[in-house]
């Protein structure tokens, strides 16, 4: 298996570190878990929405590293973009979790920009 399905892999797990983070309280209701949401504190609330967009970024990353697969470009690149991804949406997150606004657009924007570069490298 190449590095990038790896990383597919890891992307597809990584919405859960977030939600550890915003159910980590004694009030937690697991028989109701999305119960309170909007009284959590600011911080769990910013990493159950880094939750929700990790589970959006998703799809796309995963279809393009497939499609650069399939289009047979050089795997090296392909490896390379999803290795990119998913570390930049791990700072993502840990921008997101920690309030940090300006820093997390500027994640986002670069992690899909690895999405669309693996698109044009199928092309």
């Amino acid at each position: 298996m190449t590095t990038a399905y790896w990383m597919v892999l890891v992307a597809g797990l990584m919405p859960y570190w977030p939600t550890a983070v915003s159910k980590w309280r004694k009030t937690y209701d697991n028989a109701m878990p999305r119960a309170g949401l909007e009284a959590l504190s600011p911080r769990r609330q910013r990493a159950y929405w880094a939750q929700l967009n990790a589970f959006e970024a998703f799809p796309l990353f995963a279809a393009a590293v497939i499609i650069a697969h399939l289009a047979g470009a050089a795997q090296a690149t392909i490896d390379g973009l999803a290795v990119a991804f998913v570390v930049l949406r791990v700072l993502y997150t840990l921008a997101y979790i920690y309030d940090r606004p300006t820093l997390r657009t500027l994640l986002w924007v670069a992690a899909v920009g690895c999405v669309v570069a693996l698109f044009v490298v199928a092309a």
